[in-house]
């Protein structure tokens, strides 16, 4: 039964994709909206398929993949560390209850101009500002986790004289494991964001200035290829990391 409802989803989910893409087709050839600023599916595709086979494109996707993901490494070490320890501890976590509450709301977009200023045009600007973006969900995400463990865990763990260090490394961490990882897939979603938006006002080599570049040439085909490009990275990242996730929560299934 269960078998039979995912193949129905999957189904259904090829399905709503085939009507937008039929509605896509369907407004460029009707002329509803020009072909300078929408371009047909097949050219879009076509322009995917001869920026890949060039190569020009994969390098692109390359650097736009190691940024986003060396951001979202960043942003995960931070998350846990701090998540860790704020979560472990009611006192710690009253004491930075406030300022975590004034950051997160900051987007990290509207925060790219303060980096620019101090750090410049720089790589290591955007990778600041991938990982500032990407560590919240990640770090609340923790200390939920860390703060919601089972009391009774915490009486076993002071029994046997466990150290800090090691409720939090053998008892804490698989306890809020499944929290963490929920963050650290919305935050690999905002990595993929932050570093098209830092490639676009940075002017870093990537798909971003690709996209933005051919969208300011009108080069319609070019840019929704790129767009096309671009949801197939956070497909398959997501999917990459779906399975990780899988896989390390594997014992609560048993």
């Amino acid at each position: 039964m269960n078998a039979r409802a995912g193949h129905g989803a999957r189904a259904a989910s090829v399905a709503v994709v085939a009507v937008w893409v039929g509605l896509w087709a369907l407004a460029v050839q009707r002329g509803w909206i020009s072909q300078v600023f929408l371009a047909a599916p097949l050219d879009a595709l076509h322009a995917l398929a001869a920026g890949i086979g060039k190569g020009d494109w994969a390098h692109l996707a390359f650097a736009t993949i190691e940024r986003m993901a060396c951001g979202w490494l960043l942003a995960c070490a931070a998350g846990l560390l701090l998540g860790a320890l704020i979560g472990i501890s009611p006192a710690l976590r009253a004491w930075l209850q406030p300022m975590l509450e004034v950051l997160r709301p900051l987007p990290a977009s509207a925060l790219m101009p303060v980096a620019i200023a101090l750090m410049g045009l720089t790589p290591a600007m955007v990778l600041v500002v991938i990982a500032f973006g990407s560590v919240w969900p990640v770090l609340l995400a923790t200390v939920h986790g860390f703060a919601n463990i089972e009391p009774r865990l915490e009486e076993v763990a002071r029994v046997l004289r466990l150290s800090r260090t090691a409720f939090i490394v053998k008892i804490g961490l698989p306890a809020a494991l499944p929290d963490a990882l929920a963050g650290m897939r919305l935050a690999l979603t905002i990595s993929l964001i932050l570093a098209v938006v830092g490639e676009m006002l940075a002017s870093q080599p990537g798909l971003g200035q690709t996209i933005l570049l051919a969208a300011r040439a009108f080069r319609s085909a070019d840019l929704f290829g790129g767009v096309m490009l671009l949801g197939l990275i956070g497909w398959a990242s997501n999917a990459l990391v779906s399975l990780l996730e899988r896989r390390a929560l594997r014992w609560q299934q048993r």
